[in-house]
């Protein structure tokens, strides 16, 4: 086994990172006036997800690796109630509600 050297290796940051684009560009399309508030939360969300698995990879210590990990994960579970909030208020449809839950899941 390869050993990863670098943070942009590991598969769960490379997802994390394709997540955070489709989010960014979903946000573009909300109303003016979600500005500092859904999609504010959204983006740093989304943003909290591949910053905390770079933070706990350069920690260089296995149980701080894993409790970065652990607030990624909490990460992406506020992205999915923000998600559901963004379908209910109209701002995204159900397919990509969907289609960004299911990114998330992954």
């Amino acid at each position: 086994m390869a050993l990863i050297k670098s943070f942009e290796e590991l598969q769960c940051w490379k997802v994390g990172r394709e997540l955070r684009v489709e989010i960014s560009k979903a946000i573009k399309t909300f109303p003016e006036h979600e500005k500092f508030e859904l999609v504010s939360q959204m983006r740093r969300a989304s943003r909290s997800v591949t910053n905390n698995i770079a933070e706990g990879f350069g920690r260089y210590h296995y149980q701080e690796f894993i409790r970065f990990c652990r607030i990624s994960r909490g990460s992406l579970t506020e992205l999915s109630d923000h998600l559901t909030i963004a379908w209910d208020e109209t701002y995204i449809s159900k397919n990509q509600h969907d289609n960004l839950r299911a990114k998330v899941e992954r």
